[in-house]
């Protein structure tokens, strides 16, 4: 095609296919909890087979990010992508077409499977084609995608659920998933020598002479351990947000359902639109002059100081308090949650970054499941003061181990 001959282009349509990916990956996962009751009916499912389906998918997604950031680091972004997307969107039309719960669980469970090939492989993809100058820009802008489909799904789905039954709106979601798909193997192919050249240069973990990392080896560096304690301790603060700001509107705000699915998306808007402008400022400090690494530590350091301002949320009653400050901790968490991929994919050689960014972030999986299990105990007997003011802290805490422990890692100085 005419259009992708120049590589200037071409990176572009790159960004775009994996944005809208992205937003159709966050699509096909919410399709369950927004049409949970009809699904229930329909399978005659109680609250605890449902909790069922829901763990299945979680545990397969948990399980297989490490794995699939290997795959990418192995196989390369183009076709560990191509068959994830595809995949997904496969378990998605065999989710429409099951007939009862365990056809139904299984194919949530490949979806489970296949959902986070596309973050191991969009680090990879924007590392290679955009310098220090943009790469953080163009991947919160790729990530955003996650945030916008939090905010479309709700409102898309019951759209749909107008005019077609769940299992149509299944399948629907699932085949346009799998046109995107071919839209990645026809948009995407490795850049051209000397973007490559560019890249990979100004990258020091690059540098020396081994070009990867072993496995093995990858758990002996500093910079490992400190970005799995990195993602371990921030990364339940933005699935609280997920997790407990609806219900926390309803039950301390008071507002209704309704209006919660009226205000309730603003956080998050806020969060990914804040999450981009901090991307791009870390990029201005890079044009300017700023070493790459020092420019996103600095961000993250200067934007997790307002965290804190969680502590006042059980003091400052009404919804409007309430989401001014989450719009601010969503702000605080995404920046973090769109760079540290950043600082992965500018510490480590090219051919471990996916591998680090999937094992990192199964541990910030690990991490926000166990926080978000004692929650509800620790609001119960400690009192939501002091789950606040842990909150409040955690990013805190993040910001000493980004200084003390991620470094640029070369291989040739761990063999």
């Amino acid at each position: 095609m005419s259009i992708l001959r120049d590589p200037q282009k071409r990176r572009w349509y790159i960004v775009v296919t994996i944005f809208v990916a992205i937003v159709c990956n966050y699509l096909d996962r919410q399709l369950l909890s927004i049409l949970k009751p009809t699904i229930k009916d329909a399978f005659d499912l109680e609250d605890d087979g449902y909790a069922l389906i829901v763990n299945i998918f979680m545990i397969c997604y948990a399980v297989m990010y490490p794995f699939t950031g290997w795959l990418v680091d192995k196989f390369g972004p183009k076709k560990v992508m191509f068959y994830g997307i595809l995949g997904w969107s496969i378990a998605c039309i065999g989710g429409g077409l099951s007939a009862n719960m365990g056809q139904f669980t299984f194919f949530r469970g490949l979806l489970g499977l296949a959902e986070p090939t596309i973050f191991s492989g969009q680090v990879v993809a924007i590392t290679i084609w955009f310098t220090g100058k943009q790469r953080a820009t163009v991947n919160s802008i790729c990530a955003a995608g996650g945030s916008i489909g939090t905010v479309i799904a709700p409102i898309l789905i019951a759209w749909l659920s107008t005019l077609f039954v769940w299992h149509d709106i299944f399948v629907i979601a699932g085949a346009f998933g799998v046109l995107i798909s071919f839209i990645w193997w026809i948009v995407y192919q490795e850049p051209p020598t000397e973007i490559l050249r560019e890249t990979l240069h100004e990258n020091k973990a690059n540098e020396g002479g081994k070009t990867a990392f072993t496995w093995a080896q990858l758990w002996l560096t500093r910079s490992m351990w400190g970005v799995i304690l990195i993602r371990f301790i921030s990364d339940p603060v933005w699935y609280f947000c997920l997790f407990w700001l609806p219900g926390y509107l309803q039950e301390d705000s008071g507002l209704t359902l309704i209006e919660v699915g009226w205000v309730g998306w603003i956080p998050f808007f806020v969060g990914a639109t804040g999450g981009i402008l901090t991307s791009a400022w870390s990029d201005r400090m890079v044009k300017k002059g700023m070493p790459s690494l020092l420019s996103r530590k600095r961000m993250m350091t200067i934007v997790a100081s307002v965290a804190p301002i969680c502590i006042l949320t059980p003091y400052l009653h009404g919804a409007v308090y309430v989401l001014i400050i989450f719009s601010i901790v969503a702000i605080v968490c995404l920046s973090w949650l769109f760079t540290i991929n950043i600082v992965i994919a500018e510490s480590f050689p090219m051919k471990n970054v996916a591998s680090v960014v999937g094992i990192t972030a199964g541990f910030g999986a690990l991490g926000g499941a166990i926080f978000n299990y004692y929650v509800g105990q620790l609001i119960g007997s400690v009192g939501a003061e002091k789950l606040f003011f842990v909150m409040g802290s955690l990013h805190l805490i993040a910001i000493f181990i980004l200084w003390k422990m991620t470094r640029p890692e070369v291989p040739h100085e761990n063999r």
